[in-house]
C-alpha cells in the first residue's frame, strides 16, 4: 500500500545530469523581507476518503527557496530556524509551474520547510509524514536531523518521525530538499535532442507536487491492506480475499484484533499477539453469493472499513470502498464481467496552465466530468494518477489503464540490472497502492521502449509481468508500443496479456516514412492481431495537433484534426476483435521546449493534440469524438458467462 522510509532508500548511482546547472545571477535589487514565522497545528482530514485514520493535512503556510547554486547543504538550510532567505508558498506546489524555459525543463534544487505543532502532545502517539508525490529526489530532515530520502515521483512514500527528535509541545521543523534534475536511468529519463535541447514526453515540474500529510499512529499501524474480490464468472459467487498487515509501533507486545465489514456483512480477521516493532498478517476469505457487480454503467461499490483494537480500545481504522468485478483476457478478448470490451478512452496528464502538475480537486472533478461527457469509459496516463482521481473513477464508472513511467528508457540503460529492478519496484509500489480500486483494469509496465525489444527488454517484460501476477493475479498485464509496421511480431511480448499500439498513421511519417500513409492503418492493425491472436490488442494512443482553422489537408488545423479522428475511429469500427481505442489526449499540456508534435506551426511547449485547449476551449474535434464515442457499443454481450 505504501513505502515507509526510516532509513535511506536505494538510489541509483548514474551519470551526471544531461546539462549542468548555472548559478544564480547577481542580485541587483534589495532582497525581500523575510516572512513572518507562522507555526500551525495541522487540521484533521484528507482530500481523499480511503486510507488510515489519523491523517492531518499539512496545508497552510510553507516556506520555500530555490537553490540553483547548490549551497543549501553547506549553508545549513536544513537546520535554519529563522526565515531569512525563504519565501512563503502553499503545498502542493510546482516551483516552475509557469516557467517554460530550457533551464526549467532541465531542473534544479528547491527547499521546502514546514513549521508545525503536533496535534497532540501525548507520548502515546507516534507520527509519520506521508508525501503523495515529490519530483524527483528528496531528502528529509526533522528539527535539523536527517530522517529519510526517496527517489521517484507519482507514487506516495512515508517517513517515520523518530520519537527522540519530536518536540511534543514545541515547534517542529520539517525540511525537504527536492532535486528534479533527471538522469537517463530515471522514470521518465532525461535526454538531449540532436540540437542539444532536453527531451521528454511531458514537462519536468519540480516540487512537492501532491499533498503532504502528518499521520498519527496509536500503537498499531497499517502496513498493507488488500481487499480483493475474485469473481470466476459473471453469474458466480465472489470470494473476497482479505490480507491486512499491521505493525506494532510500540515498545511492548499487544494483543491485536482486526475486524471488517463488507457491505452489511461482518468479517472477523482474528486476534494475534504482536511483538514490539513487529509485523503480523491477518487473512480471511469470505464468499458473497449474489454480488452486485461494478461496471461503467453500474459502478456499485461496497464499503469495507477495517478496525483494529487492542483490548477494548480501538486504535486504528481504515476506510475502504471496493467493487466486485472480473477483468481478464480470454482467447484474445478483453472481458469485463464476461463481456468483451470495445472501449473508447482518453489519455491525460495532470497539468494546469497556472499551477503545473499541482492541480487540485476541482481540476480532477472537471477532468472526470469532461471524460464522461465525451462518452469515454477509460482514462490513461503515463504514471499513476492521484488517489482522489482513482476514487472518482470508482464512483463514476470510469476504467483506468494504470501505467508506471517507464517511458522511452534506452536499451543501453535498461540493460543495467539495477534499472530493471527499480522499474519492477515502481510497478510493485503502484500495485500495492492502487490494487483496491475496481476502476483499474490493467497494470501497464511501460510505454514506447525500443520497438525491437531484444533480449534486454524481454528480460524486463518477463520479470515485470511475473512480479505483477504474483502480487495481483486477477488483473491483466499490459504494455504500450510504438506502432510501426516494420517492427513485426515480437516473441518478447509473450508474457503480456494486453498489447497497446500507439499509432499515428497519417500524422507522423515514422522511420523511413512507414506510417505517413493513413490508408495503411487497417492493414497494420490486422497484422498486429495476427501476431498476437491470444492477446487483447487495442489502440493505446492516436491523435493530431490543432491550433488554428485552415484547409483540411493542412496539418495543425482544426479541420485536419476532425478529419483525422473521423478516419481513424472509422477504421477501428471495422475491427470487431479490437479491445478499445484511446485518444491522446483529452486536454493540452506542456511537453518540452521546442516541441512541435508534427505541427508545421506549433505553439511550443504545448502538446496541442488535446481535444480541449490549455485555456479550456473545446475544439471542433471534441464533438466529432463525442459523437463517435457515444455511438460505439463499448461493452458487448456476455460470452458464455466467462
Amino acid at each position: 500500500m505504501r513505502r515507509i522510509l526510516s532509513v535511506l532508500t536505494l538510489a541509483l548511482v548514474a551519470a551526471a545530469p544531461a546539462a549542468a546547472q548555472t548559478t544564480d545571477p547577481a542580485v541587483t535589487t534589495p532582497p525581500a523581507p523575510a516572512p513572518t514565522p507562522k507555526v500551525e497545528t495541522p487540521k484533521k482530514g484528507a482530500l481523499y476518503t480511503q486510507g488510515p485514520s489519523g491523517r492531518y493535512l499539512l496545508a497552510g503556510t510553507w516556506l520555500f527557496r530555490l537553490d540553483k547554486a547548490e549551497v543549501g547543504l553547506t549553508q545549513g538550510f536544513q537546520r535554519q530556524t529563522t526565515t531569512d532567505g525563504w519565501t512563503t508558498t502553499t503545498v502542493p506546489n510546482a516551483w516552475n509551474a509557469t516557467d517554460e524555459s530550457v533551464e526549467s525543463m532541465q531542473g534544479t534544487v528547491g527547499w521546502y520547510r514546514k513549521d508545525f505543532r503536533l496535534p497532540s502532545a501525548s507520548k502515546r502517539f507516534g507520527y509519520v509524514v506521508r508525501f503523495e508525490s515529490v519530483n524527483y529526489r528528496s531528502r528529509i530532515w526533522l528539527n535539523g536531523r536527517p530522517i529519510g530520502k526517496n527517489t521517484g515521483a507519482y507514487l506516495p512514500f512515508e517517513v517515520r518521525l523518530p520519537a527522540g527528535l519530536l518536540k511534543r509541545s514545541g515547534t517542529n521543523r520539517l525540511v525537504v530538499r527536492v532535486d528534479n534534475r533527471r538522469y537517463p536511468t530515471d522514470f521518465p529519463p532525461s535526454g538531449l535532442s540532436v540540437t542539444g535541447n532536453p527531451t521528454g514526453g511531458w514537462w519536468n515540474y519540480g516540487g512537492l507536487l501532491r499533498e503532504v500529510y502528518l499521520r498519527r499512529v496509536d500503537r498499531i499501524d497499517f502496513s498493507t491492506v488488500q481487499v480483493r474480490p475474485v469473481l470466476p464468472c459473471a453469474t458466480c459467487a465472489a470470494d473476497v480475499q482479505y490480507k491486512v498487515v499491521v505493525r506494532n509501533d510500540s515498545t511492548s507486545a499487544a494483543r491485536v484484533r482486526v475486524t471488517s465489514r463488507f457491505g452489511a456483512r461482518a468479517v472477523n480477521l482474528g486476534t494475534q499477539l504482536v511483538g514490539p516493532k513487529k509485523f503480523a498478517a491477518f487473512t480471511r476469505t469470505i464468499r458473497i453469493a449474489r454480488p452486485r457487480l461494478w461496471s461503467p454503467s453500474s459502478p456499485t461499490l461496497y464499503d469495507a472499513p477495517i478496525t483494529v483494537r487492542v483490548g477494548k480500545r480501538t486504535v486504528a481504522r481504515y476506510a475502504l470502498r471496493t467493487g466486485v468485478r472480473s477483468i481478464k483476457v480470454v482467447g484474445g478478448r478483453w472481458l469485463l464481467n464476461g463481456r468483451p470490451l470495445n472501449f473508447r478512452g482518453v489519455g491525460l496528464h495532470e497539468d494546469s496552465k497556472d499551477r503545473g502538475f499541482a492541480i487540485d480537486d476541482a481540476d480532477r472533478r472537471r477532468i472526470v466530468a469532461e471524460t464522461k461527457e465525451l462518452g469515454a469509459t477509460v482514462m490513461r496516463s503515463h504514471y499513476p494518477l492521484h488517489p482522489r482521481m482513482h476514487e472518482l473513477a470508482d464512483e463514476q464508472g470510469l476504467m483506468i489503464w494504470s501505467e508506471i513511467p517507464v517511458y522511452a528508457v534506452k536499451t543501453e540503460h535498461l540493460a543495467k540490472k539495477v534499472v530493471r529492478e527499480l522499474a519492477a519496484r515502481e510497478l510493485e509500489s503502484n500495485i500495492l497502492t492502487n490494487q483496491n480500486h475496481p476502476s483499474v483494469i490493467v497494470w501497464s509496465v511501460g510505454n514506447e521502449l525500443s520497438s525491437r525489444p531484444g533480449q534486454v527488454q524481454g528480460f524486463y517484460l518477463a520479470n515485470a509481468a511475473r512480479r505483477a501476477k504474483a502480487l495481483d493475479p486477477t488483473r491483466p498485464v499490459g504494455y504500450a508500443v510504438a506502432g510501426y509496421p516494420a517492427a513485426g511480431c515480437q516473441p518478447e511480448y509473450a508474457p503480456l496479456d494486453v498489447i497497446g499500439v500507439n499509432e499515428y498513421f497519417g500524422w507522423y511519417p515514422g522511420p523511413n516514412g512507414q506510417i505517413a500513409d493513413r490508408t495503411l492503418l487497417s492493414q497494420y492493425l490486422d497484422s498486429v492481431h495476427q501476431c498476437y491472436p491470444e492477446k487483447a490488442v487495442l489502440v493505446s494512443e492516436f491523435g493530431a495537433e490543432a491550433n488554428r482553422s485552415g484547409p483540411v489537408e493542412e496539418k495543425g488545423t482544426f479541420e485536419f484534426q476532425s478529419d483525422f479522428v473521423n478516419y481513424h475511429l472509422g477504421v477501428y469500427a471495422t475491427k470487431p476483435w479490437l479491445a478499445g481505442a484511446i485518444y491522446w489526449a483529452l486536454e493540452e499540456f506542456r511537453v518540452r521546449p521546442n516541441w512541435d508534435g508534427g505541427n508545421p506551426r506549433p505553439n511550443s511547449p504545448i502538446h496541442e493534440k488535446g481535444l480541449i485547449s490549455f485555456s479550456g476551449v473545446r475544439k471542433p474535434a471534441f464533438f466529432d469524438v463525442q459523437r463517435l464515442f457515444r455511438a460505439t457499443k463499448q461493452i458487448g454481450g456476455p460470452t458464455g458467462g466467462r
